[in-house]
Parts: C-alpha cells; sequence; structure tokens
C-alpha cells in the first residue's frame, strides 16, 4: 500500500510533523535496504510525490542522515542526484567478554568497523574485569577520533543470562564474581553510553545471521563449543531466548556420567576434551588446542579424545534438532575452529541418533561472531536513536 503524502493528512501540526518523520524515516530505511537512489527512483518505489520525496530529502540531508554519493544518466533525461545513508552519522560499540579475550569494536552506520582492540583478559576480579572494559572500550573510541557522545549505543556479550530486574548475570560459571549485581551499571556510568546485555551464544548466532554462513536461514542454531557451552537460536531472523533469557542454555541438559551426575557442557567442552585425551593416555600441559593438534599429527589418544567429541557433539546436535527442527546448524567457539576434525564423527553417529539431520558447517566468523554479533545488535538501537536526535534537531 503507497505511504500517503504530508498534504493528505488533516491540518494539525503536530500530525504533519509526525508524518513528515515518518516519510524521512521510510527513505532512509528504502536507501539502507536498497542502495544509492536519485528522488525519482524513491518516489516510484515507495509511493510518494516527488515534492514529497524531495522535502524529505532535504531535512535527511540537513540533519546529516543522508547525503550525495554521485549521479546517474540515463540514456534519456536530466542526470539524476543520488543519495545513500551518511555512515558517519551516529556509531555503534560492540563488546565481547570472553574468558581469555576481550574484544571491542567500534563501527559507523554502515557497520563498517573503524576501529577495534583484541586484549587479553588478565583481570583477577569482577571489578577489574568491568574496568578494562571501560578502559579498553574508550580506547577504542579515542582511537577513531571520535567522542563518546557520538557513540549512539552500545551491547555487550557476556557468558550467562542478564537479569534486567535484579541487574546481574546469571549462570556465568567460568567468570568468578561475574554475577555480582551493579557490574553493567558501574560500566554503563563509567562509559557514559547507553549499553545493553546480551549472551554471547545468541549474539554468534545473530553475527552468523548477518555476516556469516546463517544469512537467509529460515530457522539456524549456533552451538558455541568452548570453555562452556551455549547455544543461539535465530528464527525468521530473530533470536529467540525463552520466557526468561534462558533459551539455549543446553550445557545444563544432564547427561550420563559414570562417576557422578553430569551436564552436557562437562561432557562436550574443551575441558572435556583435555579430559579424554588424559584417560586415553596423553601426558603433558594439555589444552584442547593442543589435542586437536595432536590428533592432525596421528597422534592415538588425541585420534580417540576428538572422535569421542564429536560423538558427543552429535548428541547435542540430535537435541536441538528434535527440539527446534532447525534447516541449519552452525558449529562455533574454540573447539568448533577445529572442525575440519569433528565433522565426521559428528555426523556418523548422528546418523545412528536420529532421522532428523540438518546441515551441519562451521562457523565463518570464527572468534569474531560474538563481536559483530554485538555490533549488528548496537546498530539497530543505533539507527533509530541518531534519526530521532538528528530530526529532533
Amino acid at each position: 500500500m503507497p505511504a500517503r503524502d504530508a498534504n493528505e493528512q488533516p491540518e494539525q501540526p503536530w500530525n504533519r510533523r509526525r508524518l513528515r518523520s515518518t516519510n524521512e524515516r521510510l527513505l532512509l530505511d528504502r536507501l539502507r535496504a536498497g542502495g544509492p537512489a536519485s528522488r525519482a527512483q524513491l518516489a516510484r518505489e515507495t509511493g510518494l510525490s516527488k515534492p514529497t520525496v524531495s522535502s524529505a530529502l532535504a531535512a535527511l540531508e540537513e540533519a546529516g542522515l543522508v547525503h550525495e554519493v554521485g549521479t546517474h544518466a540515463p540514456e534519456r533525461g536530466r542526470v539524476a542526484v543520488l543519495y545513500a545513508p551518511d555512515p558517519a552519522a551516529g556509531h555503534a560499540l560492540g563488546i565481547d567478554i570472553g574468558r581469555g579475550w576481550l574484544r571491542v569494536a567500534l563501527a559507523d552506520l554502515d557497520g563498517a568497523v573503524v576501529a577495534r582492540a583484541d586484549v587479553r583478559n588478565r583481570a583477577r576480579s569482577s571489578g577489574a574485569m568491568a574496568d578494562l572494559v571501560v578502559a579498553t572500550a574508550r580506547q577504542v573510541v579515542a582511537n577513531s577520533g571520535l567522542g563518546t557522545d557520538e557513540v549512539a549505543h552500545a551491547v555487550v556479550g557476556t557468558p550467562g543470562v542478564y537479569d534486567e530486574k535484579q541487574r546481574r548475570v546469571r549462570y556465568a560459571m567460568h567468570l568468578p564474581g561475574w554475577g555480582r549485581a551493579g557490574l553493567f551499571d558501574r560500566m554503563r556510568e563509567k562509559l557514559g553510553i547507553p549499553l545493553e546485555v546480551h549472551n554471547d551464544a545468541n549474539l554468534a548466532a545473530l553475527g552468523e545471521y548477518t555476516y556469516g554462513v546463517g544469512a537467509g536461514s529460515r530457522l539456524f542454531a549456533y552451538i558455541m563449543i568452548g570453555t562452556g557451552l551455549g547455544m543461539g537460536v535465530v528464527s525468521e531472523g530473530r533470536l529467540f531466548t525463552g520466557a526468561h533469557g534462558g533459551a539455549g542454555e543446553i550445557g545444563f541438559l544432564p547427561w550420563p556420567g559414570q562417576q557422578k551426575p553430569e551436564t552436557l557442557e562437562d561432557a562436550v567442552s574443551g575441558v572435556a576434551v583435555v579430559e579424554a585425551a588424559r584417560h586415553f593416555g596423553m601426558t603433558g600441559q594439555l589444552t584442547a588446542k593442543a589435542v586437536f593438534d595432536a590428533a592432525r599429527e596421528g597422534h592415538p589418544a588425541a585420534v580417540r579424545a576428538v572422535h569421542l567429541e564429536g560423538e558427543r557433539i552429535a548428541h547435542t546436535v540430535a537435541a536441538a534438532a528434535a527440539v527446534l527442527d532447525p534447516d541449519l546448524v552452525v558449529l562455533g567457539g574454540g573447539v568448533g575452529h577445529s572442525i575440519d576434525l569433528l565433522l565426521r564423527p559428528v555426523r556418523e553417529t548422528l546418523r545412528t541418533l536420529t532421522p532428523l539431520r540438518p546441515k551441519i558447517v562451521p562457523s565463518r566468523l570464527g572468534e569474531d561472531a560474538v563481536l559483530l554479533g554485538a555490533v549488528a545488535t548496537a546498530l539497530g538501537t543505533a539507527r533509530d536513536v541518531v534519526f530521532d536526535r538528528r530530526s529532533a534537531s
């Protein structure tokens, strides 16, 4: 249905202002989704009159939200000026807090990263980690040449589930003290930028949907296997988080252990790979990466440990397939980086477990999945904030 012209509306001033804003947002969204366009093209595609389009574009240009990016010379007729959103109108900040690394990226409104920092997380306490996040984010903004007032929104990815009412993270088992109330309020205050908090696996799933292998998927699951185990689910382009934000916390699923009750996280995480390798005879200072490297070289104990990991991941995929029926399962996280060794045992075991066999692929974004998901999420809010601010002024 074509958008209505401002001239077709009643004459109340508030109504005219609201319609002008609606028309401007319609054009801005079209330019962001469809690329540069001329006035005539925008009028054809939106149903707005040419005078309305010209007036709205002039207002957007005056507000610094769009700019001229070139011209188009048709075979017949006048040369047309092409318009596009101005990416420098605002910025968004993405933050990935992991046990080993802290990653921060600043992006313009087109999603292009203009500054970034990856630092080792050597914080010994939750307070020190919060301070490290603030200091690193400030440095990234400063390195871009911008002020914090030019950053419209920030999103943090963290293990666990953020409880908005209690102002704290729950279930972040691998970050001691991270469940203290008020830590993120402290970060917001010191950083001076509006900040929201999301589960890291959820953001990784959004990152893969926006920038990676999940694009175009109707429903896909991102399984993050590293220090812990988590899953993000994206359905029709939107995250599914459950009633309390805990959807995808598959690490808590029970796993029948021989010695004691175990969870799926105990069986599938990077720690489990090391424990299996020791059980099969490997010695020395072991990490999951070292086990996978040894498996590539044919070390028998490492090969057995990796094969066992693949079998256990297949059980994880089978559970996700039965509940969600995804068309795609993406394996990511530290263990997911070794998908070249895992795909065969995962697929072979899955065939013996269930007739439900979704396509299984490795993460395209690797260690950047959470960070880029945080950027994409922050951009969604930042674009709205920047439009509202500049339109109002």
